[in-house]
């Protein structure tokens, strides 16, 4: 089998991504060009697949052919099975259809909206707002997981409820909290992690509720 139509690991893929993003600080791609090759680079299979983002970009390194290492000269000796490694508990992925999906559109959660325990938000190049300000709650916290590029996401909560948003790397981009960071003390706590590239997340108070505090 040839290098080229080798499976690529998720690190690789990180990798690729890690390039295209210095491509695009160095003027190389647009944040559009950046935004398909990185859905390409994501959704690639094999070498092959993975380094046509690549090969059109001057001093970028494709991926590296696969080299099998070197057999020991020693002859072989019996080993122990290395231990098992713990099993480490991580938060559940959200279950089907809580996923939001945004491409270059506006999407919005608001009203009575019916909002589960977990929610991932993936989204290129959006503009996505979700208002829990009077939304039907199934749990106190509620864990929303972002996996975005170049997009502008607001959460809107009540005045009560608390975020937390230090669970969000950014790259080239923001996280904004103007709301209480937490315990949740209260009847809504959200709780975001995952990754905002070139784009930002804010977590505000529905417009007016500053001054409503000031003449209430």
């Amino acid at each position: 089998m040839e290098a080229r139509d080798l499976r690529v690991s998720d690190a690789e893929r990180e990798h690729v991504g890690e390039l295209l993003q210095r491509a695009v600080g160095q003027g190389m791609l647009s944040l559009g060009e950046f935004t398909e090759r990185m859905d390409t680079a994501l959704a690639a299979k094999t070498r092959a697949e993975l380094n046509v983002v690549l090969v059109d970009l001057p001093g970028i390194q494709l991926i590296s052919e696969f080299t099998p290492p070197p057999y020991p000269d020693q002859p072989y000796v019996s080993r122990p099975a290395p231990p098992v490694p713990a099993v480490v508990h991580r938060s559940p992925a959200p279950p089907p259809g809580d996923v939001i999906r945004g491409r270059m559109s506006s999407v919005s959660r608001t009203g009575s909206w019916n909002v589960p325990p977990a929610l991932e938000v993936n989204t290129r190049l959006s503009t996505v707002t979700l208002d829990f300000t009077r939304a039907v709650m199934a749990t106190q916290v509620v864990h929303v997981t972002i996996d975005d590029y170049a997009s502008t996401i607001s959460l809107v909560v009540p005045e009560e409820a608390t975020v937390d948003l230090n669970g969000v790397e950014t790259v080239g981009g923001s996280a904004t909290n103007k709301v209480r960071t937490g315990p949740p003390i209260g009847p809504l706590h959200v709780v975001v992690r995952g990754k905002v590239r070139f784009g930002n997340v804010t977590a505000k108070h529905p417009f007016g509720t500053s001054i409503r505090r000031m003449f209430g």
